[in-house]
């Protein structure tokens, strides 16, 4: 692909783009993210396992100290983090045997969430790596600022792509990112495919001197 290709791609939002075209794969567009959707999903309860030991809530689970500690959860991802969104924080479970890290962000669809993909992902990938770990990622309803923090993780830790990733979500709670939250999950995928496309042609020598 000639230097620069991919991102003159990147600015239509709502075209796929296949940054490797080796794998067959396209990262879909806006709106084909949001198709993925419209297909239903399981019926909403206020926590779900969406992948072992990784569960996407709402406010009122993580506000459940006592429904937590029953639970055995050992980490808590706050994407609603914030005095005046779910003003919980480390204090609230201080005399707990509990984890805590806060993202504060917004449902608003032009809130960067982006920066906060890679701190997210190191978070829950770190807690998962502990024996007995138990992580909760949750915001106010479980179904936007989370479950695109927890869509994050499955694309840079378990090698997602993110239309993978939702389906694996989907399958186990209702969710629905905004729409802004999608355009950069689907740029993250990009990224991440361009990422993988140089390592594998570094491994075959690519790009290379004889």
């Amino acid at each position: 692909m000639p230097a620069g290709a991919a991102n003159r791609k990147k600015t239509n939002a709502y075209a796929a783009v296949a940054v490797d075209p080796d794998t067959g794969y396209s990262t879909p567009g806006a709106f084909e993210l949001e198709r993925l959707f419209w297909h239903g999903a399981v019926r909403y309860t206020h926590v779900n396992e969406v992948f072992p030991n990784l569960y996407i809530g709402d406010e009122k689970t993580a506000l459940d100290r006592y429904g937590l500690e029953k639970s055995g959860f050992t980490h808590i991802l706050n994407a609603a983090h914030g005095r005046w969104n779910v003003d919980t924080g480390a204090e609230y479970y201080s005399d707990m045997d509990m984890e805590y890290y806060g993202v504060e962000a917004t449902d608003l669809p032009t809130f960067s969430l982006s920066p906060f993909f890679y701190p997210a992902a190191e978070f829950i990938h770190t807690a998962l790596n502990k024996s007995n770990s138990k992580v909760l990622v949750h915001c106010a309803m479980g179904r936007s600022r989370s479950a695109s923090l927890v869509l994050a993780y499955l694309m840079i830790y378990e090698k997602m792509t993110v239309v993978d990733a939702i389906a694996q979500v989907l399958k186990h709670r209702c969710i629905l990112p905004n729409r802004g939250f999608l355009k950069q999950l689907r740029q993250l995928d990009i990224e991440l495919a361009l990422e993988r496309r140089a390592v594998r042609d570094a491994d075959n020598g690519f790009g290379q001197g004889e």
